[in-house]
């Protein structure tokens, strides 16, 4: 099984608000808090941390433990005085689903409140229209849950990464264009309906940013940026523990930016003709499909994936190399408007195309030193694929958290 953090920084989705009513509740919310982030503890201990007196420690945890948040863990012998039991949160308290939607892949997870996953479902993306992708996802999901020995009434909420920006008012995301249709309006309305859950839909590439900055290389940045590349590419942005978003959501969305000179026709650079030259931008040129067609053009046969390109790079296959240098050079370009933009102190290649990152990184660096004088260390991913899944069941968290304990509060109470 694997295991989330205990702490994400903030994502921007509300969490339940406190009022004067729940004021009783700030000491039980306050150990059940410490006990999540600092393990197993005994009421002396609580009371020591917190300042709280021992007979406020031993109602708050009775109350705790009557709502189900909190369960006895055993007991520890003291040097001096009494043994002790020791108290631990109840992990089995709710729990959550993170989901992670590309074109060549549907991830599902399901967590309890400790984050840990219990059950998880990794299929290929078969669907041939955006309503298929979206029943695969809810039935991956039910499956998922199944496993888990859940209903789909105990998942508290669910956080679906996806190519593109959530726009709220149309209820559809916008910039996904690597999966045809997916920005129709109500389109995750009906994944949300088939889940039986609050949903919250987040752009992949700030999942994975969250994920790999509290899990993986971002660890200790100020301002860190992964940059994610597959079929499609985005960024995401913390600063300071932070998620960046932009105005209208769609900050670190570079894939859209156009590329200069012949290849883009980006800057006006017309033939002359007075027609309108097709622009070509950073994602078409620097994604999977592209890493694939340079490759064809340059001899390569068959129909080979991205992948295959690169393990045939490794073992010097000359047009696999050839696809591989271009790749340098259109992601440099990116990084290059990346750090003069947000000036980050590091960069994580990660997705598909980042997992290569032992071909790319080296040649990235001295590209990137010819065309800016910004130069973050650049780092390879530590999460891989999984990242956009265990961000999004992190945050989901976030969320489930504070309402199982608003939830369960106020039922024992």
């Amino acid at each position: 099984m694997s295991h989330l953090p205990t702490r994400l920084p903030a994502t921007g989705i509300p969490v339940v608000p406190w009022n004067r009513q729940r004021l009783r509740s700030n000491n039980e919310w306050l150990l059940l808090e410490l006990l999540r982030t600092g393990g197993g503890s005994s009421r002396a201990q609580l009371a020591r941390d917190t300042g709280l007196s021992k007979p406020t420690v031993s109602a708050a945890l009775a109350a705790l433990e009557q709502a189900g948040l909190v369960r006895a863990a055993g007991r520890v012998a003291p040097e001096r005085g009494r043994t002790a039991v020791l108290y631990e949160v109840e992990p089995t308290a709710g729990h959550v689903l993170g989901v992670d939607i590309g074109r060549a892949r549907l991830r599902v997870a399901v967590a309890d409140l400790a984050g840990t996953v219990v059950a998880r479902r990794d299929v290929a993306n078969r669907g041939r229209s955006a309503d298929a992708v979206a029943d695969a996802v809810v039935a991956a999901a039910h499956e998922a849950t199944a496993e888990a020995g859940l209903a789909a009434a105990d998942i508290v909420h669910a956080v679906i990464g996806t190519p593109g920006v959530w726009d709220e008012e149309r209820r559809g995301v916008r910039y996904a264009t690597s999966l045809p249709g997916w920005g129709r309006p109500g389109l995750f309305d009906r994944i949300g309906e088939g889940l039986g859950t609050a949903v919250t839909v987040a752009n992949d590439a700030n999942l994975a940013a969250l994920g790999e900055y509290t899990l993986g290389a971002g660890r200790g940045s100020r301002m860190f940026a992964y940059l994610l590349v597959g079929t499609g590419l985005g960024v995401g942005v913390v600063k300071d523990g932070e998620l960046l978003v932009g105005a209208h959501g769609a900050l670190g969305e570079i894939g859209m930016v156009p590329l200069p000179g012949p290849a883009g026709a980006g800057f006006g650079s017309g033939s002359g003709s007075g027609a309108e030259e097709p622009v070509v931008t950073i994602e078409q040129e620097a994604a999977a499909e592209a890493v694939v067609r340079t490759a064809v053009e340059l001899g390569m046969p068959g129909t080979p994936t991205a992948r295959q390109v690169f393990e045939r790079a490794r073992a010097g296959d000359p047009a696999a190399v050839g696809a591989v240098d271009r790749e340098v050079t259109q992601l440099a370009y990116a990084l290059a408007v990346l750090s003069a933009v947000l000036d980050p102190d590091r960069v994580v290649l990660g997705g598909g195309i980042g997992s290569s990152a032992d071909l790319l990184l080296e040649p990235l660096e001295r590209a990137l030193n010819r065309l800016a004088p910004m130069r973050p260390r650049l780092a390879p991913s530590l999460l891989g694929e999984e990242a956009v899944l265990l961000g999004a069941v992190a945050t989901a968290l976030e969320t489930a958290r504070p309402e199982v304990f608003e939830r369960r509060t106020a039922a024992s109470g």
